[in-house]
């Protein structure tokens, strides 16, 4: 089978893409970054519809179609809404949300063809919003109506579900002031276990549909 999948290039990104491939199947990254050189890749920023659009065009003609589709590009902009610049918390919204419909038009084509599947990576910051992170939650909010939204539209054509995970052990947090770090003795996911579940939502045959997952730590405390 082949996976998109975004943010390919850290993260859940590449621990998805690396399940993938361990799945015997074959991992096309999209990131603003360069990813690992072992995956087949497009360069691309989410924010721009343009970018995204060709990224997914490229690599579904490259690889012949598309059997699944992984949203797992992330960013975000913490502070107080009156202390971010306006530039950057839109730009969270532009990646994490519209950068998410962007991919998913795309590839909708391609996956139809197949009865494919889109995963979508929301967050638990998606349900239950904390101080200081109006752009994220806004953003992950959004990606929690959309998918439901498109799940409803797709139903017996596309494949659809709503990954919700919790904190993971990744470099989401690297470069924030240290308030906006998770503490010491946080227990965060390793993405690797994360990845599992996605494999497995995108193992179940068509007509099988996982319609959400919400996988963290047992101590996350945004969640329940």
């Amino acid at each position: 089978m082949n996976i998109l999948i975004t943010g390919g290039a850290s993260g859940l990104g590449l621990a998805t893409a690396e399940a993938v491939e361990k799945e015997g199947w074959r991992a096309l990254v999209v990131d603003v970054r360069e990813p690992d050189q072992r995956f087949e890749h497009v360069t691309a920023d989410l924010a721009d519809r343009g970018e995204a659009e060709r990224a997914v065009r490229e690599l579904a003609e490259r690889a012949g179609g598309l059997d699944g589709v992984v949203t797992a590009a992330g960013i975000d902009a913490c502070g107080r809404l009156e202390d971010v610049p306006a530039a950057d918390w839109e730009r969270v919204v532009q990646v994490n949300l519209l950068g998410t419909a962007s991919v998913v038009r795309a590839a909708l084509p391609y996956l139809k063809h197949t009865r494919g599947k889109v995963v979508t990576c929301a967050s638990t910051l998606g349900l239950r919003p904390l101080s200081d992170a109006s752009a994220y939650s806004a953003s992950k909010f959004g990606v929690v109506g959309f998918t439901r939204g498109l799940a409803v539209e797709l139903r017996g054509e596309v494949g659809v579900t709503l990954l919700i995970p919790g904190g993971m052990r990744t470099g989401f947090f690297d470069g924030r002031p240290e308030q906006y770090k998770p503490g010491p003795g946080a227990e965060l996911t390793d993405p690797a276990d994360v990845a599992q579940a996605v494999v497995f939502a995108l193992r179940q045959p068509a007509g099988c549909e996982v319609r959400e997952l919400v996988v963290c730590p047992s101590t996350e405390t945004s969640w329940p």
